[in-house]
């Protein structure tokens, strides 16, 4: 039964539904990063408490560009502790929050449960209120997955909806603690892939739930960029020359910190020695801070913004190195994950870089950030964006030149492990590979005529088995479960006569069905029909209710 309603107008409903849904998201996840922002600034203290000392802030997330205390070295004995529960509690397999919210994409959809984002969610708030390099940005993008869930409850998502949304969600979370919602929408679909690729189908829902999470997240906090840059010129053609130098020395930085991060095996990132090589790193960590530089903790994005304001000079590059040496050593354990930590050890290395070539310092470090961002995240165009909302519109032709020059410089290879190199290695695009086997997609035959010669292997009679896979007039079919039968039992599923299910797509994979197999939100079913057959069963389906 069809609709009657024509298929323009139809087209413009569903366009409609993903608008209002998107715009509602980033309403609800705006809402939830306030939470969170409130909850982030009552445990830092608490933390600073045992360790004596706060690393710098930005203005943008209320810091006040100054350090308090020195680091005491008992206290910072925490740090393997906190160190060791992350590694812990953080899934091996599924990685940090931006990790995890790639690979859920690639794989049909298939998200960590809520229990496990929530238990990732704790222990990056654990680790960054410690003062391990996790980012800020981390634990945002991880409510952004979570609202997206609360949604879910209350509005029925298809699988393509769910995939959207759950980007979209993300792109609002991103942009609050980012305060730049196009530059956050942009990253979200430019990340997913190794190269240049974007999702752009996805690309206005990111950017209106981006839009609409940061205008409740100002309301409460305030519209001030994350980073407060000093007015700027465009660079003099003179500083050109200087400027590219810098950026291909930083991805040089970018691209050894990548073979780096391979050397420890990836066998050691799982099972009980996971926890042990965190409490390392924290031990590590620690060290650090006391021996050498209190920069290490942190995310680094305080500062980098030290380092814009001119506090900072030829000292910025050592403490950028240290914090290269952290990413690198824990990169395979999820620590440095996100956003924040790669822009961190860029702005430093360009602020020490800059001082040292006599460049502006305040252009040198977003030059810096924006070049290590591309080559570790593999975003050049969200990475200049993300630059400019800190630095403004004047600082644009050398951060794109920076991004370019890093991302063709750099490998195809990123911190973020489940990246993909194009669209067609997705999982998302490769549904008849998924089929199992004997079974295949069958193309409509075409009348043809007379005289045309008949195949030498085309039967010359129907076959005398009519559910037989092998009948030249069925065809399989795929889509979502309806609202009616889930929850139900694929034995009492009432199917038109010509239609048979013979797999259920679930977690990536094609499943035998069984018939006690219970049907689930996140399930595909695949129907092997006559097309007449299926066009009644898509009729009955459509019915209210359905």
């Amino acid at each position: 039964m069809r609709s009657p309603l024509p298929r323009a107008v139809l087209t413009r409903l569903e366009t409609g539904r993903l608008v209002v849904l998107s715009v509602l998201l980033g309403t609800l996840v705006g809402g939830l990063c306030i939470l969170l922002r409130l909850g982030l600034d009552a445990a830092t203290p608490l933390v600073a408490l045992l360790t004596g000392y706060a690393p710098p802030g930005t203005p943008g997330e209320g810091g006040l560009l100054m350090v308090f205390g020195d680091v005491l070295p008992w206290g910072l004995l925490a740090l393997p502790v906190v160190g060791a529960l992350y590694a812990w509690l953080v899934p091996a397999a599924q990685g940090d929050g931006l990790n995890q919210l790639v690979r859920g994409y690639h794989a049909r959809g298939q998200w960590p449960s809520p229990a496990e984002q929530l238990r990732t969610l704790g222990a990056t708030v654990l680790a960054y209120s410690a003062g391990l390099l996790v980012g800020r940005d981390s634990a945002f993008t991880l409510i952004g997955q979570l609202g997206t869930g609360l949604l879910r409850r209350a509005a029925p998502l298809d699988p393509v909806e769910l995939r959207t949304l759950t980007l979209a969600g993300a792109a609002a979370a991103l942009g609050t603690v980012l305060h730049a919602p196009l530059a956050a929408a942009v990253l979200i679909v430019e990340v997913l892939y190794r190269r240049f690729e974007f999702e752009v189908e996805v690309l206005m829902p990111c950017v209106l739930a981006a839009v609409a999470g940061s205008a409740v997240y100002g309301l409460a906090f305030g519209f001030d960029p994350l980073l407060s840059v000093p007015a700027v010129q465009v660079p003099a053609m003179a500083q050109v020359p200087g400027f590219v130098l810098l950026a291909l020395v930083v991805t040089g930085a970018g691209w050894l910190l990548l073979g780096s991060a391979r050397v420890m095996p990836e066998a050691w990132t799982a099972g009980w020695l996971r926890p042990v090589l965190g409490g390392a790193f924290g031990l590590l960590t620690a060290a650090v801070a006391v021996f050498s530089t209190p920069a290490a903790l942190g995310d680094g994005l305080g500062w980098t913004q030290l380092g814009v304001s001119g506090f900072l000079g030829l000292e910025a590059a050592g403490a950028g190195a240290w914090r290269w040496v952290l990413l690198a050593v824990g990169a395979r354990l999820a620590f440095g994950g996100g956003v924040l930590p790669s822009v961190g050890v860029g702005g430093m290395l360009g602020t020490g870089l800059g001082t040292l070539m006599g460049l502006d310092t305040a252009v040198a470090a977003l030059v810096g950030a924006a070049a290590f961002l591309t080559v570790t995240l593999n975003v050049p165009v969200a990475a200049a964006l993300l630059a400019v909302a800190w630095g403004g519109e004047a600082l644009l032709p050398a951060l794109l030149l920076a991004a370019g020059l890093a991302h063709a410089m750099s490998s195809a290879e990123g911190l973020v492990a489940a990246q993909v190199p194009s669209r067609q290695d997705s999982g998302l695009r490769r549904g008849a590979a998924l089929l199992p086997e004997g079974i295949r997609f069958a193309p409509r035959r075409v009348a043809e005529p007379e005289s045309a010669p008949q195949p030498f292997d085309a039967p010359t009679e129907a076959p005398s088995d009519p559910g037989s896979l092998a009948a030249p007039e069925r065809e399989l079919y795929r889509r979502s479960v309806p609202r009616s039968w889930l929850g139900a039992r694929l034995t009492l599923l009432s199917l038109p006569p010509g239609v048979e299910v013979v797999g259920v797509v679930r977690d990536g994979s094609v499943r035998l069905p069984r018939p006690e197999l219970r049907l689930t939100a996140q399930d595909e079913l695949i129907f092997l029909a006559r097309p007449d057959a299926y066009a009644a069963l898509e009729g009955v389906l459509r019915l209210p209710g359905n």
